[in-house]
């Protein structure tokens, strides 16, 4: 069994991989990202993990051995499920491994930015604390998180932990579903209009479709109060940049913490980077799923998947 792993980098060097050697041969690759590489690494293998790497017939028509995709993360729009299908090449993808991670992330980036905690930060490290009289300093104001408004769009095992957490915190949580077909009923389901106009943090914890893609554009962010906060750590294309951007410089809402951009590694096109105001903008590097216990879980999982495949039994297997 030939096992390729085209992206070893996106769970760090400081997790180890070599469970996998129990399966077979495995090639390792820190990264892989042109169609020719990933043309060219796959043709031999029998089992490919990968994450962003395009798996599509482009890329996969050579490989005449593979059988078994393995995703090291939940998403798979990297795969194109229709084509793999077709040819009997089976895709899974690892479930419910970060979901702790993203969820702490998620109110990390909230209540940085409704607490101004860069800005006080600054304040006391250049000196101005210390240069003046009062014992404390609150000229930027902050807010509390109880009695607010918490909206959540995607309420999959992330938007449930989040909605949790929001509402241990006073938050009264509401949500809206992309597919408008959620069986969660522990909280109330709204359209998007109510979801915008009444949510003073909306977090987004939605896979990436044509239906969610642009879900927040120059439109959605108009109908949201000048007060919010936007959360966003679920996929860049969910938000669109260029609009959130407009919409920051015009002070038509608070603030946004983004973990994810609509490409990435961020592009120094992108408006945002223009933004510069910590207490309004806190973008991070995809990191939300990223603590060390998650990506072991990631690797642990992957692991169970190929054993599972192995054994004849379908486990995680994601379809068209």
């Amino acid at each position: 069994m030939r096992i390729v792993i085209l992206e070893r980098s996106s769970v760090g060097a400081d997790v180890s991989v070599e469970a996998l050697n129990a399966f077979g041969e495995v090639i390792i690759y820190d990264n892989t990202v042109t169609i020719e590489e990933v043309q060219e690494r796959v043709k031999d293998a029998d089992i490919v993990i990968a994450n962003k790497s395009p798996l599509r017939e482009e890329t996969l028509k050579n490989a005449s051995r593979l059988k078994l995709i393995c995703e090291f993360a939940t998403g798979y729009d990297n795969c194109d499920l229709a084509y793999c299908s077709a040819r009997g090449i089976k895709v899974a993808n690892v479930r419910d491994y970060c979901t702790a991670m993203v969820a702490q992330h998620t109110f990390t980036l909230a209540l940085a930015l409704s607490q101004k905690l860069f800005h006080y930060d600054r304040y006391v490290k250049s000196g101005q604390y210390s240069a003046q009289a009062r014992f404390s300093d609150f000229d930027l104001p902050f807010y509390e998180l109880e009695g607010k408004t918490w909206g959540i769009v995607g309420m999959g095992n992330i938007g449930r932990r989040v909605a949790k957490i929001a509402q241990a915190l006073g938050c009264r949580v509401v949500f809206y579903s992309i597919t408008g077909k959620s069986s969660c009923r522990e909280y109330p389901q709204v359209e998007k209009e109510t979801l915008l106009s009444e949510s003073d943090f909306l977090s987004l914890h939605c896979p990436l479709s044509e239906l969610s893609r642009n879900f927040i554009d120059r439109d959605a962010l108009s109908r949201m109060k000048r007060s919010a906060v936007l959360i966003n750590v679920a996929r860049g294309p969910v938000v669109n940049n260029a609009d959130l951007w407009e919409a920051l410089e015009a002070g038509e809402i608070a603030a946004a913490g983004l973990d994810v951009l609509e490409k990435e590694p961020m592009e120094p096109e992108n408006p945002l980077s223009r933004f510069q105001d910590s207490s309004r903008l806190i973008i991070t590097p995809h990191l939300a799923w990223a603590s060390v216990e998650a990506r072991k879980r990631c690797v642990e999982e992957t692991c169970l998947n190929i054993g599972a495949f192995l054994r004849g039994e379908e486990r995680n297997v994601v379809n068209p």
